[in-house]
C-alpha cells in the first residue's frame, strides 16, 4: 500500500513527481532497497520562494523493506538548500511483538536551520505546518490505499519465505521495539511495560486525564456561566493543570479561564500547554506585566498619534478593538518611543482586552474569553512596509501569540489596498493557523454589503469614519513630528527593557570629520541597504569602495580620528594619505541632503572588498558673482557649533543569494511621508517624495 504512493500521489498535491535513483534487491529477495529523487511544491509565500529563486525544492527518499524482519524503514532528506536548511526524517512500519495482527507505526523528523535569507523563523513555521499536515494525511493516504487493494481482490500478502528449507529462527531474542498502535492497547500490553510515550492513542496515555475521576469535577453552573461548553476530558484536563500549578507554581495562578486559553491553544495536549502557560507566566512575572494597567502610564505620543482604542462590543458581547492602521505613522511612533514602549502598550492592550472580557462575562451572563478587532487599512501604502517598522510588527506578534493565546475571536481587515497582500505575505507565516481562521478581509467598500460589517456589529455603534452614526473616540493618528524623535542613547536610557535590540544609531558630522562606518563585502552582488534621518543641518552622504581594509579608528578622543559627543559619535576610517581614484573609489554619486529629510535606498555591490558609508558636513557655495566670502560663511567659520550636523542610521547587508539577480541597483530616495511639517518641508520639496518599492 505504501509503495503505490509513487511515482507521485493525487492525495499528496505539493508531492509533483519523484525519480528512482538506486535500486537494491537481495538474491533471496528478503531485502528490497529503493531511493528516490522526490519533487515537492512546498505551500510557501510567493516572495519567499522568489527570495530563494526556486520554485519546487527535491528531498531523496530511501526506502528499506525487510520482509524477513517485517520491517518497512523510511528515510528522507533534503537536497535543495542542504547547506542552509537539515532536514531529516525517518519513518518505521514494524508488526506488534503482542499482537501479530495489528501495525505499529513511528515517525521522528530533526529540523535545523543554520541560515535562510533573514526568514529562519517564517522558514521554521512553514516546515511545521506541513509536516503537521503530512503526520495527519499519513494515515487517511494509507487507508485510501488499502482500501484500493481491497477492491482489487488483494487482502492478503503471504510472509516470505527462505528459498533454502532450512529456517532459521530468531526466537529467542524478544527484544522489544517501541511501539506505536493507533487502535486500542490490551491491558496485558499496558502491564508489560508500555509507556504513554510509545503509543499514539493520546486519549489512552497515562500522562492525559482520564475523565470521570472524583476530583475531576467542576461545578456545572460554573462551567456554564464562566467557561462555555467543556466535554468531561476538558475539563479534567483544565483541572488536573490547575492543581499541577498549584502544587509547583510560587507565583500568581491564573484564573481557569486564562488556562484554557492555553489548553485551546494546544488542543487539550496537558503537555504541551503547560510547558508555553510555564514560559508565559516566567515571562509575565519578569517584566511584572500582571501590574502594567495599574502602574504603567502611556507616553501622550501614544495617546495622540496611536490611531486605536476600544469602542462598544459586537453583536457577540465581545470587546470591539478599532485600529486605523491606515493612518497610523509606524516609522514615526518606533523613532519616537523605540520598540520597547510600543510592545508594552500593545500589551497593556491586551491586558485591558482581558479585563473587558470579565466584566462583559458578568454584564451578558455568559462566558465571553475573547475580543473582536476591527482594522481599518484605509490609506495603508508602501511607506507602511519600512523594514524596521515591519520587524518591529513581527517581534511584538511573537510575543502577543506567545501570550495571548485564544484572544482573537475575530479580526475584521476593511478597506484593504492593493498593497495589502505583500504586507500580508511577510506577516502571516508569523499568526498561528487558529488565529488565521478568524480573519475576515473586505476590500474597497465591500464591507458595507451581506456579509459585511452589519453580520457582526450592531448598526448603531458602526464607527462614524465607516459610515456609521456613532461617534469613534479613537485618535486619528497623522504625522509624529520630527522633533519628538529620540536618539538611540536616550532610548537605550529607558528603564523598561522587554528587549534590548536598538535599530538606530546616531552620529556627529563635523566641518572636516565626517562620519564613516565600514562593511566588508564577501560575495558580490550583495544588497547594502539603509535608512536614515538628518536631525541637524545638511549633509552629503557618499559610499565608497576599497579593496583593502581602512586602519582601524584611533581611541584619542582628541585626535582626528575619533570624536565624541554627548549626542553621538564619530568615526573616520579614510586616511588622510589615501588618494581617490587610487586608494578608494565612488561607487554612487554624492547625495545632497538637508536638515529634517529622511533617506532610504540600497545598492548592489559589483565587487567584493570595503565599502564605506559616508556622511560629511554640507558647506554651502560661495555666490558665484564674487570671489568674496559670504557673510554667513564668515560667521559659521566663528562658530564651531555650526559645523555640528547630526544623523541617525540605520544600516543592513543582504546577502547576494537573497535575491539572486533579481534586484538591479537602487538609488537613494526622499520619503515624503516623514518629512518635517510646516517648519522644515520647504526645505524638501525639490526632492523626489517616492520610497523606493521595488
Amino acid at each position: 500500500a505504501y509503495e503505490r504512493r509513487f511515482p507521485t500521489c493525487p492525495l499528496i498535491p505539493m508531492f509533483v513527481a519523484s525519480d528512482t535513483v538506486n535500486e537494491y534487491k537481495s538474491e533471496d529477495e528478503a531485502i528490497h532497497v529503493i531511493e528516490r529523487r522526490c519533487k515537492l511544491d512546498i505551500d510557501a509565500p510567493r516572495l519567499l520562494k522568489k527570495i530563494a529563486g526556486v520554485d519546487y525544492v527535491y528531498f531523496v527518499q530511501k526506502n528499506s523493506l525487510n520482509r524477513r524482519e517485517r520491517t518497512l524503514h523510511i528515510e528522507a532528506y533534503n537536497e535543495t538548500f542542504s547547506n542552509r536548511v537539515i532536514i531529516n526524517e525517518h519513518c518505521c512500519y514494524t508488526v506488534h511483538p503482542d499482537n501479530e495482527d495489528w501495525t505499529c507505526f513511528e515517525q521522528s523528523a530533526s529540523l535545523d536551520i543554520k541560515s535562510f535569507f533573514g526568514f529562519e523563523s517564517t522558514v521554521e513555521k512553514i516546515a511545521m505546518k506541513q509536516y503537521t499536515s503530512n503526520i495527519k494525511k499519513g494515515k487517511e493516504i494509507i487507508e485510501y490505499y488499502l482500501k484500493q487493494l481491497e477492491e482489487e481482490g488483494i487482502t492478503f500478502v503471504p510472509r516470505w519465505t527462505p528459498p533454502v528449507a532450512c529456517k532459521l529462527e530468531s526466537s529467542t531474542s524478544h527484544t522489544r521495539r517501541p511501539v506505536s498502535p493507533a487502535i486500542n492497547i490490551p491491558d496485558s500490553a499496558t502491564k508489560e511495560g508500555l509507556n504513554s510515550k510509545e503509543i499514539l492513542n493520546t486519549s489512552s496515555s497515562p500522562s492525559e486525564p482520564t475523565a470521570g475521576t472524583p476530583d475531576d469535577k467542576l461545578d456545572a453552573d460554573y462551567i456554564k456561566r464562566y467557561l462555555g461548553d467543556l466535554t468531561p476530558m476538558q475539563e479534567s484536563c483544565l483541572i488536573r493543570l490547575r492543581q499541577w500549578l498549584q502544587e509547583t507554581h510560587k507565583g500568581k495562578i491564573p484564573k481557569d479561564e486564562h488556562i484554557l486559553r492555553f489548553l485551546r491553544a494546544r488542543d487539550f495536549n496537558i503537555d504541551k500547554a503547560r510547558e508555553i502557560l510555564c514560559q508565559s507566566l516566567t515571562w509575565r512575572k519578569q517584566h511584572q506585566v500582571d501590574y502594567i494597567l495599574d502602574t504603567w502610564n502611556p507616553p501622550q505620543v501614544l495617546q495622540d498619534y496611536y490611531a486605536g482604542g476600544w469602542h462598544h462590543h459586537d453583536k457577540d458581547g465581545r470587546p470591539l478593538y478599532v485600529l486605523r492602521l491606515g493612518q497610523m505613522d509606524t516609522k514615526g511612533l518606533v523613532r519616537a518611543l523605540g520598540e520597547e514602549a510600543l510592545l508594552r502598550y500593545v500589551l497593556s492592550i491586551n491586558e485591558e482586552g482581558l479585563r473587558r472580557c470579565e466584566e462583559n462575562t458578568k454584564v451578558f451572563g455568559r462566558p465571553i474569553s475573547s475580543w473582536t478587532c476591527l482594522v481599518d487599512l484605509e490609506g495603508l501604502n508602501m511607506r507602511h512596509l519600512w523594514r524596521p517598522g515591519v520587524k518591529a510588527l513581527l517581534r511584538i506578534i511573537e510575543v502577543v501569540e506567545a501570550n495571548y493565546p485564544e484572544t482573537l475571536g475575530r479580526l475584521l481587515i476593511l478597506r484593504a489596498p492593493r498593497v495589502f497582500p505583500v504586507l500580508w505575505t511577510l506577516v502571516s507565516p508569523f499568526i498561528d493557523d487558529n488565529t488565521r481562521k478568524k480573519f475576515l478581509i473586505y476590500a474597497g467598500n465591500d464591507y458595507q454589503g451581506p456579509g459585511g460589517l452589519l453580520d457582526y456589529i450592531d448598526k448603531e455603534i458602526i464607527p462614524d469614519f465607516l459610515g456609521g452614526e456613532c461617534m469613534c473616540e479613537v485618535p486619528e493618528g497623522g504625522l509624529v513630528p520630527k522633533s519628538l524623535y529620540r536618539t538611540a542613547e536616550e532610548l537605550e536610557n529607558e528603564d523598561i527593557k522587554l528587549w534590548t535590540e536598538t535599530i538606530y544609531q546616531s552620529a556627529s558630522v563635523f566641518k572636516g570629520a565626517p562620519h564613516e562606518v565600514l562593511i566588508q563585502i564577501v560575495d558580490a552582488s550583495s544588497v547594502i541597504t539603509w535608512d536614515f534621518d538628518v536631525c541637524k543641518g545638511d549633509i552629503v552622504f557618499n559610499i565608497f569602495h576599497s579593496k583593502r581594509a581602512p586602519q582601524p579608528p584611533k581611541k584619542d578622543s582628541l585626535g582626528a580620528h575619533s570624536i565624541t559627543s554627548p549626542g553621538g559619535n564619530n568615526v573616520q576610517l579614510i586616511d588622510k594619505v589615501w588618494q581617490l581614484g587610487r586608494d578608494y573609489s565612488m561607487v554612487e554619486s554624492p547625495l545632497i541632503c538637508k536638515e529634517g529629510e529622511s533617506v532610504q535606498g540600497s545598492h548592489v555591490t559589483r565587487w567584493p572588498g570595503f565599502y564605506i558609508l559616508q556622511w560629511k558636513f554640507h558647506s554651502m557655495p560661495a555666490c558665484a558673482t564674487t570671489s568674496l566670502p559670504r557673510v554667513d560663511d564668515v560667521l559659521a567659520s566663528l562658530q564651531v557649533s555650526s559645523h555640528k550636523c547630526k544623523v541617525m542610521y540605520y544600516t543592513e547587508v543582504i546577502g547576494s543569494e537573497d535575491f539572486r539577480g533579481s534586484m538591479t541597483s537602487l538609488e537613494s530616495s526622499h520619503s515624503g511621508f516623514s518629512q518635517l511639517s510646516a517648519a522644515t518641508t520647504s526645505s524638501s520639496q525639490s526632492h523626489s517624495s517616492s520610497m523606493i518599492s521595488r
